[in-house]
């Protein structure tokens, strides 16, 4: 998700950052983004566990990328064979820039939604997501806040994935009963989880 750490103390510069996917149809491409809001995009290496570790989920399956920033998480997924992805971002000069790598991707199969995550994940889906991918800023509660509104709202399909980065320091507050742990990995200040979703009425 390539999402914010810490809140930027200077004016967002325009595409300031750049990012490269690692893998899929677009392997090697380089895109610009801006430097707003402390966006940094998730590291190569982690990527690439990421991505082993749903390497036999991700054809065709529709996809959440929630605070986006960057959008290097689910970029990442369509490249690699993702049916379609979501990208939620509520900075304007994020959301604008992703929508224009996409267009020079020529990608018609994304759509971007500029707003608050919390305010997105209020109205229920039309139909549940197979993988969500959600890189929230440190250090403000967001997992929280957030988990609940995932589970009550059905974003994530049954036998679907949920995937969180959180600071390596933080306690992650309870999960929802139908999500299970499935991998987790530490690398530096930061932690990242992947949950299966079950059927509890299976």
């Amino acid at each position: 998700m390539g999402r914010k750490r810490q809140p930027a103390s200077r004016p967002a510069s325009p595409a300031s950052g750049e990012l490269r996917i690692i893998g899929g149809d677009w392997r090697s491409r380089k895109l610009r983004f801006p430097d707003a809001g402390g966006v940094r995009p998730t590291p190569a290496r982690t990527r690439e566990t990421l991505f082993n570790w749903l390497s036999f989920h991700l054809a065709g399956r529709r996809c959440l990328d929630l605070f986006a920033g960057s959008g290097v998480l689910g970029l990442e997924a369509l490249s690699r064979g993702a049916g379609e992805a979501t990208f939620v971002d509520h900075t304007p000069v994020l959301a604008q820039a992703l929508r224009e790598n996409l267009r020079l991707l020529r990608c018609d199969h994304a759509n971007v939604v500029c707003t608050a995550v919390e305010s997105f994940l209020c109205d229920s889906p039309a139909q549940p997501y197979d993988i969500l991918f959600m890189d929230p800023p440190f250090r403000q509660g967001w997992l929280q806040r957030l988990f609940p509104l995932i589970a009550e709202n059905a974003w994530v399909a049954p036998g679907g994935w949920i995937y969180v980065e959180h600071e390596s320091e933080l306690t992650p507050p309870p999960v929802p009963d139908s999500w299970q742990l499935h991998r987790q990995k530490t690398a530096g200040q930061v932690t990242y989880n992947l949950y299966r979703v079950d059927d509890l009425g299976a």
